[in-house]
């Protein structure tokens, strides 16, 4: 036989061997108990983009209200509501977790591994994170929606100014989300640290893995005080603890501290996957390896440290001590380094390869251009007498949007269409992309730049509607224009996705010729990813000939094909050294039980109702008690049998 057939032949003996032990039931019950990171990955991904488009069509009725002076389009109540639905949702039910949905499906196969190191715990973060968004956003189909913005200021969302459930919902909801973000980082450290392809040592690891490895240690810490900062909320909204009452010892700056300790770092928990998209795609279409690895890594650990220390930047009017305020604003104007240097690192990358510009490169060269722009505008909110002048304008407005939509989203969408031949099989259209590409890049910037030039003309944010005679109307309805034009550019990206599930060209292993080892499994990958745990020799594998050729022979070792069981290979934390394998738990409808319970739970403490929600407890905490009962003694028949 030749090589290409005894490659074939060995890939088929593997294969006969793995699918049974991987292979997961089919059907409504395969969907409820599934534990494979691909498939939770892709739900992720879904659901997040479910509540995008939510979020955008609250956006668009918005921007309708305000395309001029004293419309009535919604009423000032709906408006409130939608304006706190909106911004809720793009930050903690779309931004992050989209993100998060790209590091579900792609760390393992970056690294190499099988599976996440928790796969049960990862299904039960999603359940947990589609439950919260559905209780949020379903809330404004029943008149419950909250109406206090997305930062939730007090006093103005106490009780005695803002009654109803509404705020309620806001806290429980994010409350319930915390849960599935922190267990979804601290899921993605173990599996960076401890999975990782033997001889990938860490200099060896992908940036992408890197920067969501450093927003999993952001997120462990950040969540903590917003955490505190809701329960305290909602204690004293429902039980009277005044903990944000001066007239009662109380603080109502206190929730801001909470709130921002957590909202500036969130800044950079979702740019930061987002960057790392970047480095991913930019290395592929620039036909040469990124350059300055060493200080890129060092720049994503560094802003995930800085940024802890700048949370002042968004209270530079509450009036704490001036001197307080100048060592905030000094680290505001430093976490813009790091930034800076990745920005220059893909710059020189570009400029020393081979450019091919393809659709994904296109919308990662959007990106550079419109977040520059944000983070130019970012450096001036540093300089607290500028940041005291715009401070609730829609020079803030803009800005935000500038960093998170032209931060996050662009580098989003360069992903779909850079990995959505791995996610699905099927390619996209590349003419679609690029009419995608370009209405949304105009369609962006007539909606947001304009908004600066409102702010410096004193329009508030947060208002329903304004005077005919401010010099306002036509800035507004130029951006309503761009709002409706951002609007079908990203509904033709949807179309691009629907037509592609249908009737796409079918794609390659490796259609862009990526470097890092997802390129080296099949398009969709199998349930095990890997047929052999690949050995990796340098930091882009999938341009290394010795790498590709131990992927061939190493298809007879049993140490690395792994076909005695569900297993993946456990390596040490800081050289990828292979140490033995890792038994990975069965399908499993666990995660979705005490999931369940834990929103049981919510629902019962949101309408206070005890029995409802000693029923949750009793769920999730018998769901737990079954996940965790030892199973070596359900184990030892079947495995004596398998040896027999």
């Amino acid at each position: 036989m030749t090589t290409v057939e005894e490659q074939q032949a060995a890939d088929a003996a593997v294969a006969e061997r793995l699918e049974p032990v991987w292979e997961e039931s089919g059907g409504l019950r395969g969907w409820f108990t599934t534990v494979d990171h691909k498939k939770i990955g892709r739900r992720y991904l879904v659901t997040a983009a479910l509540f995008f488009v939510a979020a955008g069509l609250e956006a668009m009725v918005m921007r309708s209200q305000l395309a001029g002076a004293r419309l009535d389009v919604v009423s000032p109540e709906l408006y409130n509501q939608l304006f706190t639905l909106h911004g809720t949702t793009m930050i903690f039910f779309f931004s992050t977790p989209m993100l998060f949905g790209f590091g579900n499906y792609l760390l393992p196969l970056m690294i190499g591994s099988r599976d996440m190191a928790f796969p049960r715990l990862n299904a039960f973060t999603y359940y947990v994170f589609a439950s919260s968004g559905l209780l949020l956003t379903g809330s404004l189909l029943f008149g419950a929606a909250p109406s206090g913005g997305w930062f939730a200021y007090v006093p103005l969302t106490e009780e005695q100014y803002l009654p109803g459930i509404g705020m309620d919902v806001y806290c429980l909801s994010l409350l319930l989300l915390g849960v599935s973000t922190t267990a979804g980082a601290i899921n993605f450290i173990v599996t960076a640290l401890t999975m990782r392809a033997p001889g990938m040592s860490l200099n060896r690891v992908p940036l992408f893995v890197w920067s969501l490895v450093v927003t999993a240690f952001m997120v462990v810490f950040a969540l903590a005080p917003l955490n505190v900062d809701n329960l305290l909320l909602f204690l004293d909204r429902r039980f009277g603890f005044h903990v944000f009452d001066p007239d009662d010892g109380g603080d109502p700056v206190l929730w801001q501290h909470l709130f921002w300790l957590f909202g500036h770092p969130d800044v950079y928990i979702i740019v930061l996957p987002a960057l790392g998209i970047v480095s991913s795609i930019v290395p592929t279409f620039s036909r040469r390896p990124i350059v300055a690895y060493p200080l890129l890594v060092l720049s994503a650990v560094a802003t995930g440290i800085i940024s802890f220390g700048v949370w002042v930047h968004h209270m530079f009017v509450t009036g704490l001590p001036q001197l307080s305020l100048s060592f905030f604003s000094a680290a505001s104007l430093i976490v813009t380094i790091p930034s800076g240097i990745q920005i220059f690192a893909w710059l020189f990358t570009i400029m020393l390869g081979r450019l091919v510009v393809r659709t994904p490169m296109l919308w990662i060269l959007g990106f550079l251009v419109v977040f520059v722009a944000g983070g130019v505008t970012g450096v001036m909110f540093a300089v607290v007498p500028f940041d005291q002048q715009t401070h609730d304008s829609y020079f803030v407005v803009a800005h935000f949007h500038y960093v998170l939509f032209g931060g996050a989203v662009f580098p989003i969408i360069a992903g779909i269409y850079y990995w959505f031949g791995k996610f699905t099989g099927r390619m996209l259209s590349e003419r679609l992309g690029r009419w995608s590409f370009w209405l949304v890049f105009a369609g962006f910037n007539v909606t947001f730049f304009p908004m600066h030039v409102l702010g410096l003309l004193g329009m508030p944010r947060r208002v329903y509607t304004y005077e005919p005679d401010l010099g306002w109307e036509g800035w507004n309805l130029l951006e309503t224009v761009g709002a409706y034009v951002l609007l079908v550019g990203l509904a033709l990206t949807l179309f691009n996705v629907v037509r592609a599930l249908r009737r796409g060209p079918a794609a390659p292993d490796n259609p862009w010729g990526g470097d890092s080892l997802e390129w080296a499994t099949s398009s969709p990958p199998k349930e095990y990813n890997f047929p052999v745990v690949p050995t990796v020799h340098s930091l882009h594998p999938m341009w290394d000939e010795r790498t590709l050729a131990t992927m061939v022979e190493d298809r007879q070792d049993p140490g690395r094909t792994l076909t005695d069981g569900k297993q993946a290979m456990r390596t040490s934390d800081l050289d990828g050294v292979p140490e033995h394998p890792l038994d990975l738990p069965e399908e499993s409808v666990l995660p979705v039980v005490v999931a369940t319970g834990l929103f049981v739970l919510t629902v019962g403490a949101l309408f206070g109702l005890a029995v409802v929600a000693w029923a949750g407890v009793a769920v999730s905490v018998a769901g737990l008690v079954v996940w965790h009962w030892p199973r070596a003694a359900r184990q030892e028949g079947p495995r004596q049998e398998q040896q027999a």
